[in-house]
């Protein structure tokens, strides 16, 4: 859908690149629809189409606005589109997630009085020296303009210490967990069944995952010489690791994995859609990132369908987990394999009655209904 002037004023647009697989996109999504089931009108404004989460936004009724973004270096023609769009939807809020839309919500201020601007802050404690030039650039532009938000959501604490470590400004940030839908994400016994039998997990093998884009704050490595330690003592398990990245890092951990021998012991699954049915077939699920980290979604939706997890002391993964789970120092092979290991040495009916702790935590304290009320409030709107 193009900028056209809708017939009633917007009440909040949310405003991101786009709608591709991810954490941050996912939770978007979730709170898209949360707002709408709580009588808002919201609106999404995307840089570029086709994301795989569109056709979700617009089988539930919100519009989605594409100004249209021709590449890296469509800039100014960009802007000025962009700016155009917003001005006809006439937005009370503009909540904008990640750096380079807060950059551009507040750059296109002039163009929206009375609109009230919200940034949204995903990560923590990132190692930009791993990533390129314009990344960090764009980071540094965020630090200088983030003044003039008039708030600014973290998803976590260690989000929130980072960004004002780096001179966001402390009085207008605000920690908002992110929200699990447990409706949709609880455990499936068929698709675990369905998800088994495709990958030849066999019944009594215990299936430990990693579900994770391929990046390097993710750390992978670590997961796989983990997972080699393990396979030397243990024939009965086997390790998955869930995600898409791009070509050269892929083919790097692919490398190490063989030279780990892990090759019979290993699935590398891309990305999937059927994330439900992809954690309940796991009996252990791990996170292993190393830095940047704020709130993983992937932690809470694998307790939301009763997996136990294992996680690297990054972000708000420790809180998260709480008294469920078992935290080891990130970049630290050794203790996250003796910790996968004693949760593989438990009982099984042990672990799957600390599996319902860890849905009943997410429930208690990570549900969809206090995302929303923070939010709205956040927003200005309660």
């Amino acid at each position: 859908m193009y900028c056209e002037k809708p017939e009633a004023s917007s009440r909040i647009i949310i405003l991101v690149r786009r709608l591709d697989q991810g954490g941050a996109q996912r939770q978007l999504i979730a709170l898209a629809l949360g707002l709408k089931a709580s009588g808002r009108d919201v609106r999404v404004v995307l840089f570029y189409p086709g994301g795989a989460f569109e056709a979700e936004l617009g089988s539930h009724g919100i519009p989605i606005y594409v100004p249209g973004k021709h590449g890296r270096w469509d800039t100014i023609g960009f802007l000025i589109r962009l700016a155009i769009c917003l001005h006809r939807l006439q937005p009370d809020v503009v909540y904008s997630f990640m750096n380079v839309p807060n950059i551009l919500a507040v750059v296109l201020r002039p163009f929206l009085a009375g609109t009230r601007i919200v940034w949204g802050v995903r990560a923590s404690n990132m190692d930009l020296s791993r990533y390129d030039r314009l990344s960090r650039i764009a980071y540094g532009l965020e630090r200088r303009l983030a003044r003039f938000a008039d708030s600014i959501i973290a998803n976590s604490y260690a989000g929130k210490r980072h960004a004002i470590e780096n001179g966001f400004p402390e009085g207008k940030m605000v920690v908002i967990p992110n929200g699990i839908d447990t409706k949709y994400f609880q455990f499936e016994a068929e698709g675990r069944r369905d998800v088994r039998m495709e990958w030849g997990i066999g019944e009594k093998e215990i299936l430990v995952g990693l579900i994770a884009r391929l990046d390097p704050m993710k750390d992978h490595p670590t997961f796989l010489e983990a997972a080699s330690r393990i396979a030397r003592v243990r024939d009965d398990v086997r390790f998955v690791c869930v995600g898409d990245g791009s070509a050269d890092y892929v083919g790097l951990i692919k490398r190490q994995a063989v030279a780990l021998g892990l090759a019979n012991q290993l699935i590398w699954a891309g990305a999937r859609d059927n994330m439900p049915s992809i954690y309940s077939a796991l009996d252990i699920a791990t996170s292993t990132s190393a830095f940047g980290e704020g709130f993983s979604n992937t932690i809470a939706e694998a307790m939301a369908c009763c997996v136990p997890c294992v996680v690297t002391d990054v972000g708000d993964s420790a809180q998260i987990v709480g008294e469920t789970g078992s935290v080891v120092a990130p970049a630290d092979h050794s203790a996250l394999a003796a910790a996968i290991q004693r949760l593989i040495s438990l009982p099984p009916k042990e672990r799957r009655a600390l599996g319902e702790m860890c849905r009943a935590r997410i429930m208690s304290e990570f549900g969809m209904d206090t995302l929303v009320q923070r939010t709205e409030h956040a927003l200005g709107l309660a």
